[in-house]
């Protein structure tokens, strides 16, 4: 599990990075409306994503195996994709006459574009992951994010103030990485019929769809209360907190996810059910090990770390929505991969959907009810609730199915870390409050950062010393 978190990681924090600069430039190169116009192409274009294409992945890594994959089984499951994004483009055009008819026409281009580039991206990288080929998939994901950066800025720069040149740009650096990723994927596959026959393929991936759909209020549909209530603006300062707030939980959790999913789904079909519950308590243990402190260390600095990324009128409206919004993020992480992929790994997706309804239902009534009277602050209070709620949910439905042990003692050492790391941190910017902020970053992080590390190597010696060798040695490989 180490290794294949140290494996996807680089790639995975290559793409918040190239995420975290683009809302660093993008905020000080159009105005407040046009980003939130660009993040609320994201949100629209994330939300039916998630029914055109993710569900695929899973379903592929499900059912297609891994090592060689046939082509049959891409034609067919590639035949599926085509259809299902023709639908989704008519969806989200009707979707943006709804959200922005006041720039229907320039927000449906950018929602259409978006949803394109990310089905064929994605197809793509599935299959390298099927094919366990994990260094081209990272260094893939190296590609994306460098033209994820490089030609928005361009867009930017050569036609300023649209979130449609923005918008397009980045979608054209996903599809270009997409399109190198097909051609890499294409040469090891072998010939061979399907290994799985579209009824198959459809029985488990009409669940995940259905589950897409009603999870639409667990993440994003706050930002669509937000501009009917409000404006575009009030969804950018939302959008930039969410951006700057959910990196380090949502990095941390989808590279130890990454390799963990197959490999989980793995170990059920060969070992059976308790195995997997045994390697997703494992899981549990390192994600939470992993994305709490650094979570704690996000909400400690939070002060220093807006002032100095984001401009002036982002300024002093960050101090609720960061901790909120972290919360959310790290709850829905752990519904998601660890009693989530218990689910999927007993072939039952359709009962992700009623848990996936509670939370849903939840965030979408918490925020017509407190966005209001709150704005960004209701937002994510909805979202938090939201999130716990389905976690709630999804928990109860993979424990009677196979209880996935509570690694008790390595959360609480989490907490632990967490606490004092976070709580050094912002001991140390606040006593700097007077510094300029990348001082008190610097200083606070550097502090926070060294707890955490010296408090795993006295509590968790020797799972620390397994990691830092296999790092060393992968850096000694990379070098030679």
């Amino acid at each position: 599990m180490l290794r294949s978190t140290l494996i996807y990681a680089p790639a995975i924090l290559a793409t918040r990075i190239s995420a975290l600069l683009i809302l660093v430039i993008a905020t000080r190169l159009v105005d407040l409306d046009e980003y939130g116009l660009l993040a609320l192409v994201v949100t629209v274009g994330e939300m039916t994503d998630v029914a055109i294409a993710n569900w695929l992945r899973i379903a592929l890594l499900r059912l297609g195996g891994k090592g060689d994959v046939t082509r049959g089984s891409l034609f067919l499951a590639g035949r599926l994709l085509l259809l299902s994004t023709i639908v989704a483009l008519s969806a989200s055009t009707a979707a943006s006459a709804l959200v922005v008819p006041e720039r229907m026409m320039d927000f449906s281009i950018a929602v259409g574009a978006y949803l394109v580039a990310g089905a064929v991206n994605r197809f793509a990288l599935t299959t390298l992951q099927m094919q366990q080929r994990h260094t081209a998939y990272s260094m893939l994901e190296f590609l994306r994010a460098a033209l994820q950066l490089a030609l928005p800025v361009v867009a930017i720069m050569t036609f300023p103030g649209s979130f449609l040149t923005v918008s397009l740009a980045s979608s054209a650096g996903v599809l270009v990485a997409g399109l190198v990723a097909a051609a890499i994927a294409s040469s090891r596959l072998v010939p061979g019929p399907a290994r799985f026959t579209w009824i198959e393929f459809m029985k488990l991936g009409f669940p995940l769809i259905a589950m897409a759909v009603v999870s639409f209020g667990l993440s994003n549909f706050e930002r669509i209360v937000l501009k009917v209530y409000y404006d575009a603006g009030s969804v950018a300062i939302f959008a930039a907190a969410y951006a700057l707030a959910r990196q380090p939980v949502d990095m941390l959790g989808n590279a130890v996810n990454m390799g963990a999913f197959p490999e989980a789904v793995s170990r059920f079909d060969a070992d059976g059910p308790k195995a997997a519950a045994l390697y997703l308590s494992q899981l549990l243990a390192l994600m939470i090990g992993l994305a709490l402190p650094a979570a704690a260390l996000l909400v400690a600095l939070s002060d220093p770390l807006t002032l100095l990324l984001l401009p002036a009128e982002y300024h002093g409206k960050f101090s609720l929505l960061f901790p909120l919004i972290t919360a959310s993020v790290l709850f829905t992480n752990v519904a998601s991969f660890v009693y989530g992929t218990m689910i999927l790994a007993h072939k039952q997706p359709r009962l992700l959907i009623w848990g996936t309804v509670v939370g849903s239902v939840a965030t979408i009534g918490l925020s017509y009810l407190l966005i209001p009277g709150l704005a960004g602050d209701g937002a994510a209070l909805a979202l938090l609730a939201g999130s716990l709620i389905n976690l709630i949910a999804i928990y109860v439905i993979s424990e009677r199915l196979t209880p996935v042990p509570m690694p008790w003692r390595e959360l609480g050492i989490s907490v632990l870390i967490a606490a004092i790391a976070g709580g050094l941190a912002a001991f140390a910017s606040t006593a700097l409050a007077a510094e300029e902020p990348i001082v008190r970053l610097i200083v606070g992080g550097g502090i926070g950062g060294l707890a955490f590390l010296g408090l795993n190597m006295a509590l968790r010696f020797e799972e620390t010393a397994e990691f830092l060798a296999f790092a060393r040695a992968r850096f000694s490989g990379a070098r030679s």
